[in-house]
């Protein structure tokens, strides 16, 4: 689906009222630049459908928006939240670099940690993480301090939860695993928070992994 272009008449409806957070790629058609980042503003679009709106503006046919923003360069990505420009970057930013700018304001599910944060409350020993994946999968690589935990054993092992010297933070490998199951047992009066996007999460951020011999 191509990318919505945004112009003066628009810009009100599709920006400012808008419920979710916007990322704006200002462009012009006269720059190699901006043409270059097409593939990954599709692709970020794509990835977060449903929670953030991704637009573009045409600085040679909306000058004013450019003009009233005070833009310099193009290509320019800004995010708008709750009608407030909240974050802006020049240059051609690659999907990453899109999705940082737009983390923090994107919409979370209860008892979700991002790997960040994770990393900064594990360095302070206030979490301890639970690997729910299957224990050869633990064995292989996990990450630090990490219990292993496999999804198939850990309601008959709640006791253990309680146990730990951290609160308990529940992931796997992509995130989906953790994220139900943290919801199944929230519901069932055991709030437990999981690791959003899991492993790979983890790892894109440059984090380490604990790999026994």
């Amino acid at each position: 689906m191509p990318i919505p272009v945004v112009d003066e008449q628009s810009f009100r409806s599709e920006v400012l009222q808008s419920q979710l957070p916007v990322l704006i790629a200002f462009h012009s058609d006269r720059s190699a630049a901006s043409k270059s980042v097409e593939p990954e503003l599709e692709a970020v679009s794509l990835e977060l459908e449903g929670k953030a709106h991704v637009v573009k503006v045409n600085v040679d046919r909306s000058p004013s928006i450019a003009q009233s923003l005070r833009l310099k360069n193009v290509p320019t990505f800004m995010v708008f939240m709750k009608g407030r420009p909240v974050d802006a970057q020049e240059g051609p930013l690659r999907r990453q670099q899109l999705k940082v700018m737009l983390e923090p304001f994107l919409p979370r599910a209860q008892g979700s940690i991002l790997a960040p944060e994770m990393a900064q409350l594990l360095q302070q020993g206030q979490v301890v993480p639970v690997d729910i994946r299957e224990a050869p999968v633990f064995n292989r690589a996990h990450l630090p301090g990490a219990i292993s935990l496999p999804e198939d054993e850990i309601e008959n092992r709640l006791a253990e939860l309680h146990m730990l010297t951290g609160e308990p933070v529940l992931y796997c490998r992509g995130g989906e695993r953790a994220k139900a199951l943290s919801e199944k047992l929230t519901a069932q009066g055991m709030p437990v928070a999981f690791l959003e996007g899991g492993v790979l999460a983890w790892e894109s951020e440059g984090l380490p992994l604990e790999r026994p011999d």
